[in-house]
């Protein structure tokens, strides 16, 4: 039971692409039209979102989040940077 809103929390992670990670995944890492390194780099910024949004929401004086909404983008030059961004709503339960 949610005793108290304490509002917006988030969480960002930018990462930057690797030229020679991505040619190799291109020619040796896509097995069935997945790339094990694309998901590595996916998941690691996830996790670092992830800790951060929970770090934030324990700064409010939260002690949990609710409504949690996960973003992934491309950005800069030739979306040569991925965003991993992360919200939700800081509470106390």
């Amino acid at each position: 039971m949610i005793k108290e809103y304490i509002g917006i929390v988030t969480g960002e992670a930018i990462l930057g692409a690797n030229i020679f990670k991505d040619l190799f995944a291109m020619f040796r890492d896509i097995v069935g039209g997945r790339s094990a390194a694309y998901e590595k780099e996916l998941a690691n910024g996830r996790q670092i979102a992830l800790k951060e949004l929970e770090e934030n929401a324990i700064k409010m004086g939260a002690n949990s989040v609710v409504s949690i909404d996960l973003d992934y983008e491309t950005i800069g030059s030739k979306g040569s940077m991925l965003m991993v961004s992360v919200s939700g709503t800081a509470v106390v339960i």
